[in-house]
């Protein structure tokens, strides 16, 4: 019988060792935090967006950081396979807006429940609270894992140790060393999903006001669009955050570090009015609000707590009556509700990432297994492997889909 090691007790990690037993291995969990699942345990905010209800074509679309690489593995356990297993499982689930999938419980704790079930009754043995030093290789081949609690002795080794956000989950970058050490190479890990810093001191005054209904585009040096999205955004005291955020800020992210520029963002506060529509809508509210002070003006288009910082960015004196704003003022609102300016100077860290860009390159993985190129008995699978997507659970089916491929593979080494 094949000795199936795997180290850690995530999503992949999980999969890997419930898939690995049920091909034949006899399979051990190593995990260094006291309880498996604990980053999963804090996913879509406690909700755990399990995937995403598109085709494959569609997922792979969904992880532009080396999406095509997870071809075979997409193939092999799909996203109607991952909702087939928490089916069986008693855990059905329930789509959502953008194709977002969720267990119907709306508990990511039931997630990793049954996850964890699933590894007790497959006969996985795992041992929380244990702290890996290393892989042991004799011939240039994988024999063991070397931990703080004893060396345990394996035919095969999964490393689905995450990637570096939310290190207090775990995800602390142990995987990267272990790869290195026995000659993988490792993409500079980088933050993926993760909030953005602005310039803009007025942000602050915002801070925790949520916009829905709001489009954001985001702008190059050159002027040239990079992405754009459309739902909900929070203005947090070091710039913006929430779902189209987060979805943006892979691409934005990725041209800041690669060409140490600014990126300039404009959000469009009525989209569903042209700048023609809105004009019209800011001519009958000042009309009809004629005698009173501008600042007082507009509590029918903005939020309370924003209309302080609109007025003082339109440059209309505040005490102003509506009827002598001047048309080339209005004019200039219209433009200021349409296109919005903020300076994207950079991320937050990524320790406050939602995912890791970046780790061992698929270069030297092969993906129809997960196994190491360079290393016979080496798999990886999950947030360790530079790939990454965008918001949705393209991130979460890929760790299932990599961990379901490794466990596979790894109990026939």
């Amino acid at each position: 019988m094949k000795e199936v090691v795997v180290i850690g007790a995530g999503p992949a990690g999980m999969m890997a060792a419930i898939t690995a037993a049920a091909a034949g291995g006899r399979v051990t969990v190593l995990e260094k935090k006291d309880k498996v699942g604990r980053k999963l345990n804090i996913t879509g905010k406690g909700r755990c967006n399990l995937t995403a209800a598109v085709d494959q074509a569609g997922l792979i679309k969904g992880m532009p950081g080396n999406g095509r690489f997870l071809y075979s593995a997409f193939h092999e356990f799909s996203n109607q396979d991952l909702i087939e297993f928490f089916a069986r499982h008693g855990l059905p689930v329930k789509v959502e807006r953008g194709q977002r999938v969720f267990p119907q419980s709306d508990d990511a704790g039931q997630v990793v429940a049954v996850l964890q079930q699933a590894m007790q009754e497959a006969g996985v043995k795992i041992i929380t609270a244990c702290e890996v030093l290393g892989l042991q290789l004799e011939g240039g081949r994988v024999t063991g894992v070397e931990s703080r609690r004893g060396t345990v002795a394996a035919t095969a080794v999964i490393i689905a140790t995450g990637g570096l956000s939310y290190p207090g989950t775990g995800s602390t970058g142990d995987g990267y060393g272990w790869a290195r050490a026995v000659g993988h190479h490792i993409i500079e890990p980088r933050p993926g999903l993760v909030p953005l810093v602005t310039a803009e001191a007025w942000v602050r005054e915002l801070q925790g006001l949520a916009l829905k209904n709001t489009r954001a585009v985001s702008f190059d040096a050159q002027g040239r669009k990079i992405n754009e999205d459309f739902g909900e955004l929070l203005f947090t005291h070091f710039g913006l955050s929430g779902p189209i955020i987060l979805s943006m800020s892979r691409d934005i992210a990725q041209y800041i570090y690669r060409a140490g520029r600014e990126v300039r963002l404009e959000l469009d506060l009525k989209p569903a009015l042209s700048e023609e529509k809105l004009d019209e809508r800011l001519q009958r509210d000042l009309n009809q609000q004629s005698r009173k002070m501008f600042k007082n003006a507009l509590a029918d288009l903005l939020p309370a707590k924003m209309i302080p910082v609109m007025v003082n960015l339109s440059g209309i004196d505040p005490a102003k009556p509506c009827h002598q704003v001047s048309r080339g003022e209005r004019l200039a609102l219209g433009q200021l509700f349409k296109h919005l300016p903020l300076t994207i100077t950079g991320t937050r860290p990524i320790a406050e990432a939602i995912v890791t860009a970046g780790g061992v390159t698929v270069k030297e993985v092969d993906p129809r297994t997960m196994q190491s190129k360079l290393v016979p008995g080496l798999f990886f699978a999950g947030e360790i492997l530079d790939v990454d997507g965008y918001t949705g659970g393209y991130n979460l089916q890929a760790c299932f889909s990599t961990g379901y491929i490794a466990g596979k593979s790894a109990a026939q080494v």
